[in-house]
C-alpha cells in the first residue's frame, strides 16, 4: 500500500485554480441511512438510500482579481463545478479526479482576530452525482 502526503491537491472552483490558495480539503460521500428493521428482527437492519456528498475547503484568503474572495463572493447562491485531485498532473487509477456539481450557499469573507493570517471556509454541499475520474 502507497502511503500519500498531501501537499500538491488541485481544487478548481468554477473553472477557477485555487490550489495556491488551499489550506485544507475534506470531500465526505456518503449515502442516507433506511432503517429496514421489521418486527421479529433482534437487532436493527438497514439499507443505503439516497447518496450525497460535501466537500469543505480552508483558503488563505486573497483579495487581487480572480483570487479567493472575487470567485467566492461572486458565486454565492449559486450552482457550480468543483474538481479535487489528490496530486497535481494526470488523472489515472492512482490519482483520480472527484467531480460534481456543489451549492455555494455562504461565504464569509473576513473571520479572525488582531495579528491573525487572513483564512476562510466554506462547505459546499453537493448538487446531484459525485464522479469519481480515473482517466
Amino acid at each position: 500500500m502507497a502511503e500519500l502526503i498531501l501537499k500538491d491537491v488541485q481544487v478548481v472552483l468554477n473553472a477557477v485554480d485555487l490550489t495556491d490558495h488551499v489550506k485544507s480539503v475534506q470531500l465526505t460521500y456518503e449515502a442516507e441511512e433506511q432503517d429496514r428493521t421489521t418486527m421479529g428482527d433482534s437487532a436493527r437492519r438497514r439499507l443505503g438510500g439516497l447518496k450525497d456528498f460535501s466537500a469543505t475547503l480552508n483558503f488563505l484568503q486573497d483579495f487581487d482579481a480572480g483570487a479567493v474572495d472575487q470567485t467566492l463572493f461572486d458565486i454565492v447562491g449559486d450552482v457550480v463545478t468543483l474538481t479535487i485531485t489528490p496530486k497535481a498532473g494526470a488523472v489515472s487509477a492512482t490519482n483520480p479526479k472527484f467531480s460534481g456539481s456543489v451549492l455555494v450557499r455562504s461565504y464569509s469573507p473576513l473571520d479572525g482576530s488582531v495579528g491573525d493570517l487572513a483564512e476562510t471556509s466554506v462547505t459546499l454541499p453537493g448538487d446531484g452525482v459525485l464522479s469519481r475520474l480515473v482517466s
